[in-house]
């Protein structure tokens, strides 16, 4: 077997592992956290602080060094591959604190899935301003940037 094929096979038995753990875990309804009502105003900060930021660390892939970044350094010279699966398993590590109701936990782990998305949209030549564009798009048509619903099979 080769290297690739066992490592495929680590990491699938690795997210059935997760996949397990998450049908045992109960989800918590939004309505379990007390959100309180945001402004309009706040929202639009907020997102204005935060595309900034995910542009600010796109471009900023472009001058990373093993010396100053050894980390990222490595992982964008991994590709594609390892690059999904560190994003696959970044997600799974949100949705399992807030499974366990651990908000500093989402927090941490959020911030790892966006970076490792962001890695990934540069590797595919995928520009942030074109997921705005797409989330812009259907957030006009939909209300809000949820996903597409599915289209019916004929």
């Amino acid at each position: 077997m080769t290297a690739l094929k066992q490592h495929d096979r680590e990491v699938s038995s690795t997210l059935l592992r997760g996949a397990d753990e998450l049908l045992r875990l109960q989800l918590a309804s939004a309505n379990d956290a007390g959100h309180a009502a945001v402004s309009a105003a706040e929202i639009d900060a907020s997102a204005t602080a935060s595309t900034e930021e995910i542009e600010r660390l796109y471009a900023a892939l472009d001058l990373v060094r093993p010396d100053t970044n050894p980390r990222t350094a490595q992982l964008l010279e991994c590709g594609k591959r390892k690059m999904g699966q560190k994003l696959i398993e970044e997600a799974s590590e949100v949705a399992f604190e807030g499974l366990r109701h651990r908000a500093r936990g989402v927090v941490r782990e959020s911030a790892d899935l966006i970076y490792h998305l962001v890695v990934l949209w540069r590797e595919c030549g995928v520009m942030p301003s074109e997921v705005w564009d797409e989330m812009r798009a259907r957030a006009e048509t939909l209300g809000i940037a949820e996903k597409l619903p599915k289209r019916p099979k004929d």
